[in-house]
Formats: C-alpha cells, structure tokens, sequence
C-alpha cells in the first residue's frame, strides 16, 4: 500500500512541476537584446524582436491595428494557447 502512496506523490508532484512549467511558457516575458532590441518572448515559437522606435511606432497605431483586425475578423484565425 505504500508503494502506491509514493507513487500516488511522486505523479503529484510530477503533474505539479508540469503545471508550473506550461504556467511559466505561457507567460509574456520581455527582455533587451544584445543589440539592444525589446524581445518579447511567449507569444509563439520564436520572439517578437523590434528595436524601440518600432515599438513606439506600433503602439502609437494601436487604434488602427484594432480596427484592421475588427475589419479583416473573417480572414483571420486565432490560435489558442
């Protein structure tokens, strides 16, 4: 009976880590690169990379990014993480 109890724990704590690991790629991180780009990681395979007057370019235009979206909504898909 104890056997199973162990294991019982050990699956717990392996389920656990699991969790703790998929919790933590999910998470949108941001980081400088060495060339001294914002690199944000989380959103796909790869990072999304653009240097700081591309990011303030972009986000300056997020009321139209918004409403390109909204306008294409029935040509776009979404992937769910």
């Amino acid at each position: 009976m104890t056997d199973i109890a162990s294991q019982i724990a050990k699956l717990q704590a392996e389920n656990e880590a699991l969790k703790a690991k998929l919790a933590a790629k999910s998470t949108i991180k941001f980081k400088v690169s060495e060339k001294g780009a914002v690199s944000v990681y989380g959103l796909g395979r790869f990072p999304v990379t653009l240097y700081r007057s591309q990011w303030e370019r972009l986000l300056a235009n997020t009321v139209g990014l918004k409403a390109f979206i909204e306008a294409h909504s029935d040509q776009l898909t979404s992937k769910d993480d």
